[in-house]
């Protein structure tokens, strides 16, 4: 059973306002000059915060990351959960239930939207320190996911072990410069298909 993450304590009403407004922040500066072009000092000043309000509660580029990618990674995890066929389980008395192939590939689309929609962000939550990736919440979440649809799906394989190595072109850094050498649209058909053969689907 995959468990999506627990939802953050209530917050105070001031630290909700200063957070939302660091959010907002970061989020239009990052649009406006790139990832790398915007400082900790730069958001709390548009934010209208003191820099410690934001060191403190993120406490560096990576964790505002990882916070501005927390709603977008719910929402894929919710489809994952609830969701329709084939990316979700689709409803108990649907006629035809998605097949556990269907719904990896599904995931990888899915996925692959979310990745190069916010890949800078991405590539700086996983990339902060070594490992980083494999230590963050939600690498777990699509990992268990994964590794659920290959035990499913192929019985005799090691859905654990397997699942990293399906899992292993979708990272950012990855992503990132194959988007750089051969463009979205090709990194995209590439990785699929590396995905599904790397499943054993076809």
């Amino acid at each position: 059973m995959i468990e999506l993450r627990s939802e953050p304590p209530r917050e105070r009403a001031d630290a909700a306002r200063n957070r939302v407004a660091v959010l907002d922040a970061a989020t239009r500066l990052f649009a406006e000059r790139g990832v790398d072009g915007v400082t900790m000092d730069a958001v709390a000043a548009a934010a209208g915060v003191g820099k410690g309000t934001v060191f403190r509660r993120f406490g560096d580029k990576a964790g505002l990351a990882v916070a501005l990618l927390d709603e977008r990674e719910r929402e894929l995890q919710q489809a994952i959960l609830f969701g329709p066929a084939p990316l979700g389980p689709g409803q108990p008395g649907d006629a035809a239930r998605p097949a556990r192939g269907d719904r990896l590939v599904a995931f990888v689309d899915a996925y692959l939207d979310y990745a190069l929609d916010h890949l800078d962000l991405v590539r700086m939550s996983e990339t902060a320190s070594p490992g980083a990736r494999y230590r963050i919440g939600a690498y777990r979440f699509w990992h268990r996911h994964v590794a659920l649809l290959l035990a499913a799906a192929r019985p005799d394989t090691d859905a654990d072990a397997l699942a990293h190595a399906v899992l292993a072109p979708l990272g950012a850094e990855h992503l990132r410069a194959m988007v750089a050498e051969v463009g979205a649209a090709r990194t995209r058909a590439a990785v699929s298909t590396a995905v599904t053969a790397a499943a054993r689907l076809q």
